[in-house]
């Protein structure tokens, strides 16, 4: 199972009904789980329809690009940072997509989290075209997975597996 890149660009269009925090420092502040999210920036479409989703699921989601206090152009205060939040946040998400596989920053990305967060804090966010093409490397199939359910919910399941997952919206 997997997020169809439709789907999450759907979302994007359109946007979120649940109430929008005025920074995230209140959502956090205000017990809301927190997450980093890997992704290649050419991305950014399937970046905003998956904060939607996340947001109604009751999750906060930190995207690097919307951080103002980061560099312009990448450089080793882009990594430093990228690193703490990594760290910081209670979860990291990898949106597995055609342009994360072939990323220079998505790989290094996960594996700071390999190294750095439990196992069971790590989730792949796989993806599917309309044809059923699945993307990701190899290595991503070693953790958790959130997936949508028959019921459409997003779930999370342990890898490899389309049973026992837990809604999204239970997870903090």
């Amino acid at each position: 199972m997997a997020i169809l890149l439709d789907s999450l660009k759907a979302a994007a269009v359109r946007g979120t009904r649940t109430r929008l925090y005025k920074s995230f420092a209140e959502a956090t502040s205000l017990g809301k789980p927190s997450a980093f999210l890997c992704h290649s920036h050419k991305d950014k479409d399937l970046a905003e329809g998956l904060t939607v989703l996340l947001a109604e699921n009751g999750w906060e989601l930190y995207i690097d690009w919307k951080d103002h206090e980061m560099p312009d152009k990448p450089d080793k205060t882009t990594a430093s940072t990228i690193k703490k939040k990594i760290v910081d946040l209670d979860w990291f998400l990898f949106l597995a997509t055609p342009n994360s596989s072939v990323s220079r920053w998505c790989p290094w990305e996960i594996g700071v989290a390999d190294s750095k967060k439990s196992h069971d804090r790590i989730l792949v966010i796989p993806t599917t075209d309309s044809s059923g093409k699945w993307y990701g490397n190899e290595y991503l199939q070693l953790y958790n997975q959130i997936t949508n359910t028959t019921t459409g919910n997003l779930a999370r399941f342990s890898p490899g597996s389309s049973s026992g997952g837990i809604f999204l919206y239970n997870i903090r």
